[in-house]
């Protein structure tokens, strides 16, 4: 009985220890920020906070601080996100399981933000790794996918890690700036929502342990794109130090203000608006507004075609544009580029990114299907094109994974690393490239878009839905969070355990492959991308 007990008490404590520590009351966590007082909880001897409001905005005008509130604001769950122009309403069961997303709940006041960190009040200065979610510039937020929770990351690299919300959509980018002053900033409010985050950190992230002066901004998809939005900000420039691009760097141009302009003029159409009486946008039910925006897209776009102008790669959406102010140059330009010339950037893509096979039901498609897809695409050159892809990537499991190469992300992201890192005395350049093969579904979902997320943020258990949560994914997280980590500290992704990874440039092309067995690599798929006509 003795020998149970003591087994029955070992097995309660191992319980506990898994399931971690949790501290929670009126006096815990409590700290400050120039607004007011916040309390958050502790759990594993992270300090969580969620939801705290860095910004207010009446709706298409630009954010300001927040209102002070006067005694301790509860901060424990997270806090409202943007709107969606199309509501989840039904998912597909599968993809879903895979992605297991947090939907949350919608407001348009969604200017709030998360902090994880190892300690507050204790005149530490952590490195703040500052997180933007994907989706686009029309969805996601902070909470979407288990992936972007930062508690583990917090606690592996002794760092402060945040993540926002923000406008988005329509909300974010109508462009109503021909309609008085107060509109003047509306077709990029959503990146100066991010501005603002950053400036909140600048002012408020010392009393949660973090250094103001090492800050990374790090998203993925959309959030890479946005990453690149705030590089390009002359007015950005000093509240970050470093950037991450994951699958993020589109290399198409933004839209110029004619375009933009005509977009608010047609909603303004759509909703019977004459331009005297603006403001009764602001009143709109936000379902009508973004039936009008999608409807006046629509227009313009057919309107853009019949008149031979050319159009984004991803067609006429929301999103930034140039408008001579807040964003002056496009994106990729030189010009746009050496705004953050003395920024270190981490950018890189997965293998698999949005693959035709899911679509096309031909994961498991024999060889004779899977090269009669190819000639179809390819004509004269599928034979070059086959030859090139399996150069690029030998280690193929399945026929299939020659035609879910992606190259889509792929271009862009080369193309920013050429031009950034020739950039006389700019900051170093690293490239890697995600190549590991989920196990889940029979490996299904390979190195699908967002894959990589999980291993970032050393979260391949908390999804282990997408990533089989196997000891291999673990060992790859334990890397690739501890080289995220470093970088966002030294501005160089080099630890222990990886090959030495020198900085990348347009003649050496050198590219981190993190998988089981992680390599270094050079131009490896400069002739496939080339036969493509997908390189300058």
């Amino acid at each position: 009985m003795k020998r149970t007990s003591i087994a029955l008490v070992a097995l309660l404590c191992s319980s506990l220890m898994a399931f971690g520590q949790l501290k929670t009351g009126k006096d815990i966590a409590v700290t400050d920020t120039e607004t007011g007082k916040v309390r958050g909880y502790i759990s594993n001897d992270i300090f969580t906070y969620k939801g705290i409001p860095y910004g207010q905005a009446k709706r298409f005008e630009t954010a300001a601080k927040p209102a002070n509130w006067e005694g301790v604001r509860s901060s424990m769950t997270y806090g409202p996100v943007a709107p969606l122009i199309t509501p989840t309403t039904s998912v597909n069961d599968e993809i879903e399981f895979v992605f297991d997303h947090d939907w949350g709940y919608t407001s348009e006041d969604c200017l709030v933000l998360n902090v994880w960190t190892p300690g507050i009040n204790d005149g530490k200065k952590r490195p703040v790794m500052f997180w933007i979610h994907g989706g686009g510039f029309a969805a996601g937020s902070s909470q979407e996918l288990p992936s972007y929770h930062g508690e583990n990351l917090a606690k592996k690299g002794d760092v402060v890690v945040v993540s926002i919300n923000h406008r988005l959509n329509v909300l974010g980018f109508l462009d109503l700036s021909a309609y008085g002053d107060k509109y003047r900033n509306s077709a990029n409010n959503s990146i100066l929502d991010m501005k603002l985050a950053l400036e909140w950190v600048k002012s408020n992230i010392a009393n949660f342990g973090g250094d103001p002066e090492n800050v990374t901004i790090f998203g993925q998809s959309g959030g890479g794109a946005k990453v690149n939005t705030l590089m390009a900000m002359p007015s950005a420039k000093g509240l970050f130090h470093k950037a991450v691009n994951q699958s993020g760097a589109f290399r198409s141009e933004m839209l110029e203000k004619e375009a933009t302009q005509a977009i608010a003029a047609e909603v303004l159409t759509q909703l019977d608006i004459n331009a005297r009486n603006v403001d009764e946008i602001q009143t709109v039910p936000f379902e009508k507004l973004a039936a009008a925006g999608q409807k006046a897209l629509q227009v313009v776009s057919d309107r853009m075609k019949a008149e031979g102008k050319e159009m984004p790669a991803f067609g006429l959406s929301w999103g930034p544009s140039r408008d001579g102010e807040v964003l002056p140059h496009q994106l990729l330009s030189e010009a746009a580029l050496a705004i953050s010339r003395d920024v270190p950037l981490l950018i890189g893509t997965v293998k698999n990114e949005f693959m035709p096979s899911l679509g096309g039901g031909l994961t498991h498609a024999s060889e004779k299907e899977i090269l009669q897809v190819i000639e179809k695409q390819q004509g004269d050159q599928a034979k070059a094109f086959v030859a090139a892809a399996k150069k690029a990537y030998p280690d193929y499991r399945l026929p299939s994974d020659l035609i879910d190469i992606d190259t889509r992300f792929r271009p862009g992201c080369v193309y920013q690393a050429n031009v950034k890192s020739a950039l006389p005395g700019g900051a170093p350049v690293y490239m890697y490239m995600f190549t590991w093969q989920s196990p889940v579904m029979d490996g299904k979902y390979k190195a699908l878009h967002c894959m990589e997320l999980p291993f970032v943020f050393d979260n391949v258990e908390r999804s282990r839905q997408m990533t089989g949560a196997t000891a291999e994914a673990q060992a790859l997280a334990d890397k690739m969070s501890r080289s995220w980590i470093n970088f966002a500290r030294f501005g160089n992704p080099n630890i222990q355990g990886l090959p030495k990874w020198e900085a990348y440039t347009g003649e050496n092309g050198t590219t981190m492959f993190f998988d089981d067995t992680c390599k270094i690599r050079h131009h490896h798929d400069q002739e496939l991308l080339t036969l493509l006509g997908l390189l300058p």
